[in-house]
């Protein structure tokens, strides 16, 4: 099941497989975070976890 995210810059619903993943700022290890995008104005829709649990 694929959860929609919002994006407020665009004001549109974007599928979280659509969305641009891009490495996370500050210091958030990137081997186990990554920003969900969004793909129609590069908005941060979401930052998830993509780390072994």
């Amino acid at each position: 099941m694929s959860e929609d995210l919002y994006c407020d810059t665009c004001e549109q619903s974007v599928a979280r497989e659509d969305a641009i993943r891009r490495e996370t700022m500050a210091d958030l290890d990137p081997d186990k975070w990554q920003m969900l995008c969004c793909p129609n104005c590069g908005n941060r829709l979401k930052t998830v976890f993509v780390g072994d649990e």
